[in-house]
C-alpha cells in the first residue's frame, strides 16, 4: 500500500493587493494603552488593501480631539496587567512616570505617537468617523477634532458604511 502527499499549497504574494474586505474599529477608550490596538490594526488591515473605518465614541474622542490627543495617559490604577501592588498608582506623579515610560517603550519600538499614527492611518486610505452622541455629550464640535476626522456621524451612519465589515470594539 503506497500512500500519496497531499498536494502542496503554494501561497500567492502577488503585489495586488486589493481586497474586498472591510475592517470596522470602534474606539471607546482614550488611555494611552488602549488607543494604540486600535490605530496598529487599523495600519496592519491597510498593508494589506483591507478598506478600514475607524469610530471614535465616548473617550475614543480623546484621541482625535486637537486639545487632547497629544497628551494621552497611562495610570496603573485598575490595571492589574502591570504586576505591581495597585497601591503605587495613587501616589502622587505615578501616572506621569508611568505615562513616561509607556511613551518612551512605544518610541523605542518605532511606533509613531497618535497624532502622527492617525495621520498615517489617513494617508494610508483610513476613514476616521467622530459619533454624533458623543460629540454632543462633550459639547464638542468638527472643528475640535482632528482634521483627518471625515465627518461626526451616528452609529446608524457608521453601520450602514461599514456594511459586511468585520467589526472589533476595543
Amino acid at each position: 500500500m503506497t500512500t500519496q502527499a497531499a498536494p502542496a499549497i503554494v501561497p500567492n504574494f502577488d503585489d495586488d493587493r486589493s481586497t474586498d474586505r472591510k475592517l470596522a474599529i470602534i474606539c471607546s477608550k482614550g488611555n494611552l494603552d488602549m488607543a494604540y490596538p486600535g490605530l496598529i490594526l487599523a495600519n496592519a488591515a491597510l498593508g494589506e488593501g483591507v478598506e478600514t473605518h475607524l469610530f471614535f465614541t465616548f473617550w475614543g474622542f480623546d484621541m482625535i480631539t486637537k486639545s487632547r490627543m497629544g497628551d494621552l495617559k497611562f495610570t496603573m490604577l485598575g490595571n492589574t496587567a502591570t504586576h505591581l501592588p495597585q497601591g503605587i498608582g495613587g501616589l502622587p506623579g505615578m501616572t506621569a512616570m508611568a505615562t513616561h515610560q509607556m511613551k518612551k517603550q512605544i518610541a523605542e519600538v518605532g511606533v509613531p505617537e497618535v497624532p502622527e499614527f492617525l495621520e498615517q492611518i489617513v494617508a494610508s486610505g483610513g476613514h476616521l468617523w467622530a459619533c454624533r452622541m458623543s460629540a454632543d455629550m462633550m459639547h464638542l464640535a468638527k472643528d475640535d477634532l482632528y482634521e483627518g476626522v471625515e465627518d461626526i456621524i451616528n452609529a446608524a451612519d457608521f453601520i450602514e458604511k461599514t456594511d459586511g465589515a468585520q467589526l472589533l470594539f476595543i
